[in-house]
């Protein structure tokens, strides 16, 4: 079946959605293959669509946890978690982005199942449906707004040790403050990330360590620290 890269020719007048083909997914990925094959190295796409692109990553990553950890099913699963945890996208359409979970959550979910079998449980798959609510937003990133009008903001995961993540919420508009070259040591409301080597707004709000199966019920019933800014 020939890939569909339009859905209409409304969509195209009005919203100028065509999706990129196949072919020149998998080619601008080689482009940055080291980085694809990096299970904790975060992606943002910010027109994403139904997901092509953000699904070619998510298959490369899940193929190299596989490979690594394939023979034993709690550290796939583990691994496989924080392998979603670094996909991101934003995107204009509300259908598109309700697409680009359920695209991304059905790729993940058929590895973990065929991998772990009688060990891949509902409690995780729960945890991956909410990652990605978090992740997968509908919204404008010309705007750094969502559909609502309110900021863009992402949940930044951490495998911190065993099977806690650390989530911390930060603004779209302040990562993409383009002051981190003049900040300093000590400056107000900015933090130095050693991971990247530079200076990066201070979260929103901060969540206590939490099991990765327990996500949902750590937002529902915890309380984040609230960071001053």
């Amino acid at each position: 079946m020939a890939e569909q890269q339009v859905k209409s020719k409304k969509r195209v007048a009005d919203h100028g959605e065509v999706f990129t083909a196949e072919r020149e997914v998998k080619a601008m990925c080689d482009l940055v293959k080291q980085e694809t094959e990096r299970i904790e190295s975060r992606f943002l796409e910010p027109a994403c669509g139904n997901g092509n692109f953000l699904a070619e990553v998510l298959s490369r990553k899940l193929a190299l946890v596989k490979k690594r950890y394939g023979k034993s099913p709690a550290d796939f699963e583990k691994f496989s978690v924080l392998a979603v945890t670094s996909i991101y996208g934003v995107e204009l359409l509300p259908d598109n982005a309700a697409e680009c979970r359920a695209r991304l959550f059905a790729l993940w979910n058929k590895a973990y199942t065929a991998n772990s079998r009688k060990y891949a449980n509902d409690r995780c798959r729960a945890s991956v449906r909410f990652i990605l609510e978090k992740n997968i937003l509908c919204g404008d990133a010309l705007t750094l707004t969502r559909s609502d009008g309110t900021p863009i903001i992402f949940a930044e995961w951490s495998l911190v040790t065993g099977s806690l993540l650390k989530r911390r919420d930060f603004a779209l508009d302040s990562l993409m403050d383009n002051r981190s070259a003049q900040v300093t040591m000590g400056t107000a409301g900015w933090e130095y990330d050693p991971e990247i080597d530079a200076f990066i707004p201070a979260p929103l709000r901060e969540y206590p360590l939490t099991d990765y199966r327990n996500l949902r019920e750590a937002e529902q019933n915890g309380r984040p620290i609230q960071r001053p800014i």
